[in-house]
């Protein structure tokens, strides 16, 4: 399965006006009542199945194919050009914080793995999301969830998402039986009906084996008050897409389409869903998939909500549409025109053989106020909007020089056999970072304008190329640009950026800073509809470079990983950031001392990624 999908549309013409979509009506299945309880943390510090083997390591728009020792199942790949920009952004350091009002370290690596007494695989990377509302912070990764106050003590978890989702560990270590493959968790909390929602892409299992079925959903908890530590509904829409369990039949290749790559947004009526389609057991892109879903009746727990799929992937659609990323409504305040209307935003450079592009997509769902008596008048439009050229970034990002014992054991005679069982091989120290393509992040509509922030690749002061993050601000009236530009630093990189706004038009943008003088930290700037992007603050400096499993070819393909994206959420006039940072660091010496591999509890053998959560006050 070495084949790659280049999808040419470079060549087509796309239209200048709106196009609609005929939907799709699909129902619910209602599942059981969860409530999250901290599990165990704890178990062997390493195992000789660290990776779930029925899942691959392969990443959409990442131009490879990668592998968990063997072919990889799932192909999620779409190849591109890297030609790279000449110019440099905007940006400089700040000297101090004042808005910082608080953060702390949420879930990091150890939690991940060793949750639910360690009946988990290592992975990487993180996804994090995170929602805040009603005096709660919940932050999820791949593949546990942590309950915060805003003061940032932990209320519960870890929690691993096969316990709260009410299925079987990922991985029994005691009879070597598999439960379901959970990826990508996104959440949000929405002011309007005081709930809260959590949402990841379920794989189910060939029985109790390592081999996947075919089918897979987004599992949705929805919760059934406002308190997070309480009560939650489980609903499941199959995502297959064969035209089994009520799905439409795309004709995937292999006869399994792949949900791949989920995230939420919510307008007054409507919760939005949207996903990356692929081939499940073949390569293949099929286009990204819009679900509206009934927002009174999830929040009312009933048996079958309503719910609106539009095929964003037909031929009729004249877009390319891949991320196409929903809008974040911040504190109840929505779009009402044309019946209630949710924004979504996309980009296409990934199409492109350059890499380039300097056109972004505006989508648009109304009548979504039908959904529950009339859902097939809900409508898709796009339009296309004319911004800076972005490009898919081109390199790799260099780190700041510091240990990490996981590269040094492979680079050691003996100490990788010896520990991991796996052959000795010498990387450069430390080994470079993984930074985002350009899929457009997090979006967010708030005072009447639609907010987004995406990769590109920028030009470095030493005349290298690095990444950047370039910000939209648009008028979804008219399609028009408030603001756009490209925040960057000459000797760093800045990544996996996800912007959240106040009501009042007030935004931050959280992001990964790395470069040669800086560790992976967590980091952040303003944004704002007149001034475009401000400083680069650091809100907490990394402890020491990435140390992780991904891109070493004996466990994770030839690419290493990071990402593949962060979160933030308005809360009144506080915005929390979740950003992935390193908060440890120790020697090989202290990661061989027993118990092994932990560093005193710090990290796994596998990894070392952690995440902050910071409290902005605008």
């Amino acid at each position: 399965m070495k084949t790659r999908l280049l999808i040419a549309i470079a060549a087509m013409t796309f239209a200048t006006c709106a196009l609609g979509a005929t939907p799709t009506t699909l129902k619910l299945q209602k599942g059981a009542t969860t409530v999250p309880a901290t599990t165990p943390v704890g178990g062997a510090p390493f195992a000789s199945l660290e990776q779930d083997p029925g899942m691959s390591a392969g990443d959409a728009d990442s131009g490879e194919d990668e592998e968990l020792g063997q072919e990889p199942v799932v192909n999620r790949t779409i190849a591109h050009g890297h030609a790279g920009l000449n110019h440099m952004g905007h940006g400089s350091r700040a000297k101090s914080n004042p808005q910082l009002a608080g953060g702390f370290d949420g879930l990091d690596f150890y939690d991940q793995r060793y949750a639910n007494g360690g009946n988990q695989f290592s992975v990487e990377p993180p996804d994090q999301g995170l929602c805040a509302g009603n005096g709660y912070v919940l932050e999820s990764v791949n593949d546990v969830l942590a309950i915060y106050d805003r003061a940032g003590h932990q209320l519960v978890g870890p929690v691993d998402l096969n316990t709260f989702y009410g299925y079987p560990a990922a991985i029994n270590r005691t009879t070597g039986a598999y439960g379901p493959s959970i990826t990508d968790p996104t959440c949000y909390y929405d002011a309007d009906t005081r709930r809260w929602f959590h949402v990841v892409l379920t794989l189910d299992r060939v029985g109790t084996t390592s081999s996947l079925s075919g089918t897979n959903h987004l599992d949705i908890a929805v919760s059934q008050t406002a308190d997070p530590t309480g009560a939650w509904t489980i609903y499941h829409l199959p995502v297959q897409n064969n035209g089994t369990q009520g799905t439409p039949n795309h004709g995937c290749n292999g006869g399994f389409c792949l949900g791949d790559y989920p995230h939420i947004g919510a307008d007054a009526n409507a919760i939005f869903l949207t996903t990356n389609e692929f081939a499940l057991f073949g390569s293949g892109f099929y286009g990204a998939q819009i679900y509206a879903i009934s927002k009174r009746a999830l929040a009312a727990g009933a048996a079958s909500p309503n719910v609106v799929l539009f095929n964003a992937g037909d031929p009729s659609v004249p877009a390319p549409a891949f991320t196409v990323w929903p809008a974040i409504s911040s504190g109840g305040q929505y779009a009402g025109a044309h019946g209630g209307t949710e924004y979504l935003l996309s980009s296409d450079a990934v199409f492109y053989d350059s890499g380039t592009s300097d056109t972004i997509w505006l989508w648009s769902v109304s009548h979504t106020s039908a959904i529950d008596t009339a859902p097939m008048s809900l409508t898709l439009d796009v339009s296309p909007v004319n911004v800076q050229t972005y490009a898919v970034p081109s390199s790799l990002a260099q780190q700041k020089p510091g240990s990490t014992p996981l590269r040094d054991c492979f680079a050691t005679p003996g100490c990788a056999p010896t520990y991991l069982g796996y052959p000795n091989i010498v990387y450069p120290a430390p080994r470079p970072m993984a930074v985002n393509d350009s899929r457009m992040q997090q979006v967010s509509f708030a005072n009447g304008k639609v907010w987004g922030t995406l990769d590109t690749d920028v030009l470095l002061g030493d005349g290298s190329h690095g990444s950047g993050i370039a910000y939209f601000v648009i008028d979804p009236k008219s399609a028009g640009v408030f603001a756009n530009g490209t925040l960057s630093l000459p000797d760093a990189n800045l990544t996996y950026g996800a912007a959240a706004v106040t009501q009042s038009g007030r935004g931050v943008i959280a992001f990964t800073v790395v470069g040669p003088n800086d560790h992976p930290s967590a980091g952040y700037a303003g944004l704002d509809a007149l001034q475009g992007a401000g400083d680069v603050h650091i809100a907490k400096a990394g402890a020491g470079p990435w140390d992780g499993f991904t891109g070493i070819p004996y466990l994770a393909g030839n690419r290493p990983r990071w990402g593949d994206y962060g979160a933030a959420a308005a809360e009144g006039n506080t915005i929390w950031l979740a950003s992935e940072y390193i908060a440890q660091s120790c020697t090989l010496a202290e990661y061989l001392t027993p118990p092994l591999f932990t560093c005193g509890g710090t990290r796994g053998a596998l990894g070392n990624w952690a995440t902050r959560i910071s409290k902005i006050q605008m």
